[in-house]
């Protein structure tokens, strides 16, 4: 679900206060073809609900996954998707692009 920058960052402010563990995804590298840009965002609770978008398709499933481990262990990850990754035609990427997306809990 694509949303406003504010509105992901507001969301996961709501969500914090509300006693919500929460993680943001960040893209934070591009190369080629990619769906968002850099400084795109996607707010993840604990529950796997989400606003925002990094990347669409399956990619997005990944980085929900992801940032469920985040939100256990609180270790940040950064995970980079990409046309030379074997995963880039399973997470949707044939068109020859490569994003990294950096994960983190917010406290």
């Amino acid at each position: 679900m694509l949303a406003s920058d504010d509105d992901i960052l507001a969301r996961a402010e709501e969500w914090r206060r509300a006693g919500r563990q929460v993680a943001i995804a960040t893209v934070i590298e591009t190369w080629g073809s990619a769906p968002r840009p850099v400084g795109s965002h996607l707010v993840i609770d604990h529950d796997g609900n989400f606003l925002g978008s990094v990347s669409g398709g399956c990619v997005e499933g990944d980085v929900v996954t992801t940032a469920m481990d985040v939100i256990e262990d609180s270790k940040a990850r950064s995970i980079e998707f990409g046309v030379a990754d074997e995963t880039a035609w399973r997470v949707g990427l044939s068109c020859g692009g490569r994003i990294k997306v950096y994960v983190e809990k917010v406290d």
